[in-house]
Formats: C-alpha cells, structure tokens, sequence
C-alpha cells in the first residue's frame, strides 16, 4: 500500500506520496516481538524489586521506574500491531491515538533519562567512593530524583498531545506518528527541541560519565581506593548493556528521525528524497521500542541475587523436566 504523505499542496510542500508497504510486514511483527518478551521481562523486574523493597538500592529504585515506563508502553503495543497489520488502519479514535504516540514518546526519553541516573549513580561509585555527598545519599534521592525525571518527561512530550492526531489517507483513518502534514513547519522546532533535551543532553552526560569511569577503571588503582572488584565488574557490565540500548534503539532512531525532520521542513525538496527519509525514519522506530527488553537486561547482569535466584529457577525447571516421567 502506498499512503499518500502529502494530499495536495499542505504547508507548502507539493503532493506526495510515499511508498510505505514495509510498514505492515516490519512494524507488525518487531513491536509483536517487544510485546510478548518485553510484557513478562519488565513484569518480572517490577515484581522482583518490590519483592526486596526494604533492600532497596539506589541503582534498583531507578531500575524499577524504568522497568514500569517500558511495561506501560508495551502495554500500548497491542493497537500498534492492529494498527499496521491491517494497512495502516487506525480503528481507536483519536484520544487512543494521542495517548499511544505520548506513550511512546514518554518512554523512550524516560528510559534515556533513567538510564542516564543510572550511569551516574555507578559513575559516583567508581569514581568518588569515598565522597561524603555520594554515601550518605540513600533512597530518598533517587526517589526525588525520578520525581524529577518524570515531571520532566512529562513537561518535554506533553505537546505530542497536541501534535500527534487521526487523518484520512486513502478513504481510511490513520494515527499520525508525528503530526499532520500541514503542520510540519510548526512540529519541527518541538521536535528537533525534544531530540535535543530529550536525547542529546542525557547522550553527552552518559558519554562523560563513561569516559572518567573508563579512566579509572583503566588505571588499574587497589580496590580499595576506588572500588571493590565486584563493583568494577558490574560497572563494566552496565557500560556494555547501556552501549548496547543506546546503539540498536536510541542513537538510530533520532539520527533518523532528525534527517527526516529537516528534510520534511525544506519545501523544495523532491518527493523521492522525502520518501527515502522517511522509509529510513520509520524503519527505525520500532527498534527504538527494543530498550523495552534490552532494559531489563541491565537489571539482570547489575544484580547478583536476581542472576542467582534466576539460575535457581532455571535449574529447578531443569530438574522437574528430567524427573517427568514418559508417557
């Protein structure tokens, strides 16, 4: 199916049309993928933490607000996969519409924020272990901190509300991802302000804290003075997974995104130019709902007594198979 992008001349750009039959074989089948593996992972961390919420960490309380982003996003997944297994169809209105895009929005810059906290929280523990500040900060911080970050969030996607609405294309309805064609003059400031604090910001501190961690840990100082072993290994293991979220989700996707704004902004720029940018654009964004089961990873590889009580399950599960008896 080819969706028209621009019906006639809107905002100043000639009519379009872009050819988007991907979308229905691509976006389907990824977001269906976070869906059934992202639901019981980002579960089970919720659960997990709660369990133990009187051995609360720091680095579990942000662990937990990210683990609840991603489960309420994935939650919004089923109308997305309706949505484009059935050619762009958009059968939910236009207040669905409006919440899933915010959703999506609010999820992937809280996850970036989230997990910027994180590296920072490791960052003060390789770095400055010693420092009074960094120890006598408990719990009550990092909860202050990720009321922070979700009036934050909040703050920067709550104009996708405005933006984000229902159209006709084709004698059907669809959900504009970003907003109307008419008005993408207007969206892109918002959206190039958005990849900017959203994205850029919490992208340079992380990279900071990473490379004064890296020295450090390079350095080869006694544990003693900067931090036990395991410690050490459990940063360089948040490095990996943090490098691995922001390389397959985050960094594609706004690279993308943002040549796709720009190029959707310039009214002299040819309809095939357009629809390339857009196809890269799109074939990006549901990689970016994979920090959906990549987060929950991070948890995993950062906590001993989940990896442990993990391993423990696996090998009672094990166990029962090998002692069911044939039929």
């Amino acid at each position: 199916m080819a969706s028209p992008g621009h019906n006639g001349t809107l905002g100043g750009l000639p009519s379009c049309t872009y050819s988007e039959d991907f979308k229905r074989l691509l976006l389907p089948v990824v977001y269906s993928v976070v869906f059934v593996v992202g639901l019981p992972l980002n579960g089970a961390v919720i659960l997990r933490v709660c369990r133990s919420s009187r051995a609360l960490t720091r680095s579990t309380v942000y662990m937990l607000n990210l683990a609840a982003a991603n489960f309420l996003y994935v939650c919004s997944l089923p109308l997305l996969i309706y949505n484009y297994a059935s050619h762009d169809y958009w059968p939910f209105g236009e207040l669905l519409c409006k919440l899933v895009r915010f959703q999506f929005y609010s999820n992937l810059h809280g996850s970036i924020m989230f997990l910027t906290c994180i590296s920072f929280q490791r960052y003060l523990g390789i770095c400055h272990p010693l420092a009074t500040w960094h120890r006598t900060g408990g719990r009550r911080c990092a909860w202050a901190a990720c009321a922070v970050v979700w009036a934050v969030v909040l703050a920067l996607c709550a104009p996708t509300l405005a933006f984000a609405t229902t159209g006709e294309q084709r004698n059907r309805t669809v959900c504009y991802d970003l907003s109307e064609p008419r008005r993408s003059a207007e969206y892109f400031p918002y959206g190039m302000a958005l990849t900017c604090l959203g994205f850029g910001l919490p992208f340079l501190a992380i990279v900071v804290c990473y490379c004064l961690m890296a020295r450090v840990l390079c350095q080869g100082r006694p544990a003693a003075t900067v931090a036990s072993q395991e410690r050490k290994e459990k940063a360089v293991r948040m490095i990996a997974v943090v490098v691995l979220v922001f390389a397959v989700s985050f960094l594609p996707f706004h690279l993308t995104k943002t040549a796709y704004l720009l190029v959707r902004a310039l009214k002299g720029a040819p309809c095939h130019v357009r629809n390339f940018y857009s196809v890269v654009y799109k074939s990006t964004r549901p990689f970016a709902s994979m920090n959906s089961v990549l987060d929950p990873i991070l948890f995993y590889f950062t906590q001993p007594r989940f990896r442990k009580s993990t391993r423990t399950l696996l090998q009672r599960i094990t166990t029962m198979r090998d002692v069911t008896p044939q039929v």
